[in-house]
């Protein structure tokens, strides 16, 4: 799986303009440290670890949902423009 770098990529940015309008009912199972993101056709809820904001490839993948979303994300969440499928290979080279 390969990833275009079109820049620079501020994800803190791009992560708090998109949790400031998401909803308050799931932040709550949302340990501290890590957010929530869906991916997939079928909105699949992921919780990562903020660490992953200092990876190269987790910010292209930020990249991409600001290309595809702007900061208005679907269900006031921040939503990963890639298959389940791939993001879990990803997250998997992660940890």
């Amino acid at each position: 799986m390969g990833f275009r770098l079109s820049g620079v990529v501020q994800p803190k940015k791009l992560l708090r303009r998109s949790l400031s309008g998401s909803r308050q009912s799931s932040v709550a199972d949302v340990p501290k440290g890590c957010f929530a993101v869906y991916v997939g056709e079928r909105q699949k809820r992921f919780v990562v670890p903020v660490a992953y904001l200092n990876q190269p490839v987790f910010q292209e993948l930020l990249s991409q949902a600001e290309e595809e979303y702007g900061f208005d994300h679907p269900n006031g969440a921040l939503t990963i423009p890639c298959s389940e499928d791939e993001f879990s290979a990803l997250t998997a080279q992660l940890n």
